[in-house]
């Protein structure tokens, strides 16, 4: 379900320049990076890369939507983490990406822990968008 124009609360903004080879940096000044492709890409490796900065999103966010499901759930999701890897390969039409998402939530059991991440998916905006669109696994 798609949000209208007139629902959205703040907008992000964000400008490269020079493509997976040079700087992004956010209208506000908070982020501003060299952005260069990873060594296993055949680049220099030197900067962070747009995958990187999509796994830092993604795991935030995710993190965030756990937090949202824990409180419905009268859960304790408190000292918990969220990684977010987040693969580049080529596929049939250029490349395509791929997410593995895993939490560490030391205050529930295995079973709770999954029905945990298994709401978070579904409330998370960025699995939101993605759905459909790359394989995001849960482990």
């Amino acid at each position: 379900m798609s949000i209208q124009q007139t629902d959205v609360l703040y907008t992000a903004v964000a400008t490269a320049e020079n493509g997976r080879d040079g700087r992004v940096a956010t209208d506000d000044g908070r982020l501003d990076v060299v952005v260069n492709p990873p060594k296993e890409m055949g680049g220099s490796g030197a900067g962070t890369n747009p995958e990187q900065l999509f796994a830092a999103g993604y795991s935030a966010c995710f993190q965030g939507a756990l937090g949202v499901v824990a409180r419905r759930e009268n859960a304790d999701v408190s000292g918990s983490t969220v990684t977010a890897k987040v693969g580049i390969g080529k596929n049939e039409d250029g490349f395509g990406i791929t997410v593995e998402i895993s939490a560490t939530i030391p205050n529930v059991d295995g079973a709770t822990a999954r029905d945990l991440l298994e709401k978070a998916h579904q409330v998370c905006p960025y699995s939101k968008a993605t759905r459909g669109n790359i394989t995001v696994t849960l482990v």
